[in-house]
């Protein structure tokens, strides 16, 4: 099982840094530099609040698969008609539903417009997950990855083509960026459906209202924590245009710290994704957890450290290369966005488990808690601080949830704390945050960045919190399965 993990994991990271790096960096960023905060900041509150909802898109449904078909991956061919005619049943339901809460907010015509598209994407998307998570449950680790990236590659050619080809003269739309986003989520999306008939099976779409509710009755649990976690995660650009009177500018001067934050988290996603079902298989055989969990959660905690505070410190140097407008303030939020990546590593390492495991009450009361606070800090620090405060509010709510993450996986799987370990790191965070501090004092920008991740990657190995000799002997080890 860890030799898949890792192999399956390199994989993805290699395909991910080929295609989604260039994507955020040479088309996404180059679109927000080109028509400007506002503009972007409309297409960026829009997004947002399309995330908000799309709970009632799966209420739980592709999470649920993931987990069953990893466990039972015999009944993936019997029931997938089902799944798919359930799927678009819920598209329907959330194309209504976003709709009438667009009209309760008062968007404009010209909002309204754009949304439309906005939640068709979403539906694609939905859709597209789904068949993706078919593949993940049946750990075809490879096709799944090859999904995840064609959308995206797909619009970076698009893209290429309405940025630097005949239509730039005429000026660039955010429109045109909308349009090229459906077309390459409708053609994944045909793609999706193609492999599946070659791996799996004919999809023959039921209306099976038996096995419907079934699946709703097991699958809300898990759509109840989608949607409080989108509200904590997701609702910061929505309430920055809602509430201030210059709300577009500040929700595109907020969407430049968290394109490069949801960059990097991007990584740290995908070894979810590789965990969701691993977790599941394991605990369903009754296997231990813990070898698996200690390896990913120490690669990917050690690697956030090093990636948050070195990004915090360098702030003004990342903005500056990537963005040509509002640098400062944009610093500002970026470095507080930056540091969020750290708890947010712990969640998809440790929530990760706690979902495969099935703890979803309490992943859902610890999410209403975040919710809460978040909305909470909003209210107070936008109106004082904008898109500083939005900032502040999100990293103060990844950090306290991450840490009841931590606490309840301590509690439901009675692991002991391990303080070797937690001492290690106690001293790689005093010697790490000083020496980068100190190397951000003395030398230029892009050297103290390098130095920076340089000197934290060293001191992982040299602690040994970081042990490259073990991740060679996991992926040479025998594959139990």
């Amino acid at each position: 099982m860890q030799k898949k993990f890792f192999s399956n994991l390199f994989f993805i990271i290699l395909l991910n840094l080929l295609i989604k790096p260039f994507y955020i960096f040479g088309i996404d960023v180059q679109v927000q530099n080109i028509v400007g905060a506002e503009d972007y900041g409309l297409y960026f509150s829009l997004l947002n609040f399309s995330f908000l909802l799309n709970m009632f898109l799966d209420i739980g449904v592709t999470n649920y698969n993931t987990k069953n078909t990893a466990q039972n991956p015999n009944t993936l061919t019997k029931y997938i008609g089902s799944f798919f005619g359930l799927k678009i049943m819920l598209g329907l339901l959330y194309a209504v539903i976003s709709i009438g809460f667009a009209l309760i907010l008062g968007y404009s015509d010209r909002e309204m417009y754009l949304l439309s598209f906005f939640i068709l994407n979403q539906i694609f998307l939905g859709l597209i997950l789904y068949l993706r998570s078919n593949f993940a449950g049946l750990h075809l680790f490879k096709l799944d990855a090859i999904l995840s990236v064609l959308d995206r590659l797909l619009l970076i050619i698009i893209s290429l083509f309405l940025i630097y080809g005949y239509w730039f003269q005429q000026g660039f739309q955010i429109e045109w960026f909308i349009y090229a986003q459906t077309f390459a989520y409708g053609t994944t999306f045909i793609i999706g459906v193609i492999l599946t008939r070659s791996k799996i099976g004919k999809i023959k779409i039921k209306a099976n209202k038996v096995l419907s509710m079934a699946i709703l009755k097991k699958s809300t649990p898990f759509a109840i924590l989608i949607l409080l976690m989108m509200l904590y995660t997701r609702m910061d650009a929505v309430m920055l245009e809602r509430m201030l009177p210059n709300g577009k500018e500040q929700a595109g001067i907020y969407a430049q710290g968290f394109r490069l934050l949801d960059a990097v988290n991007m990584f740290a996603f995908l070894v979810a994704g590789l965990l969701l079902p691993m977790f599941a298989r394991l605990i369903g055989e009754k296997s231990p957890v813990k070898p698996i969990l200690q390896v990913a959660g120490k690669f990917l905690i050690g690697v956030s450290i090093i990636v948050g505070f070195g990004l915090a410190i360098n702030s003004e140097l990342t903005i500056s290369t990537i963005y040509t407008n509002n640098i400062e303030i944009a610093s500002s939020v970026f470095f507080w966005l930056i540091l969020s990546f750290i708890p947010l590593s712990f969640s998809h390492v440790f929530g990760t488990l706690l979902t495969a495991n099935n703890n979803l009450r309490l992943l859902n009361q610890m999410a209403i808690f975040g919710v809460a606070l978040n909305v909470g800090l909003n209210l107070v620090l936008i109106p004082r601080m904008e898109a500083q405060g939005a900032a502040i509010a999100t990293i103060i709510t990844q950090s306290v949830t991450a840490l009841f993450q931590l606490i309840l996986v301590m509690r439901v799987f009675k692991f002991s704390i391990h303080w070797n370990s937690v001492s290690r790191l106690a001293v790689f965070i005093a010697i790490y945050v000083p020496t980068a501090f100190l190397l951000h004092q003395n030398f230029n920008q892009l050297w103290s960045l390098l130095a920076t991740i340089g000197v934290g990657f060293s001191l992982l190995i040299v602690l040994k919190l970081l042990h490259f000799k073990d991740l060679l002997d996991l992926v040479k080890s025998k594959n139990s399965n």
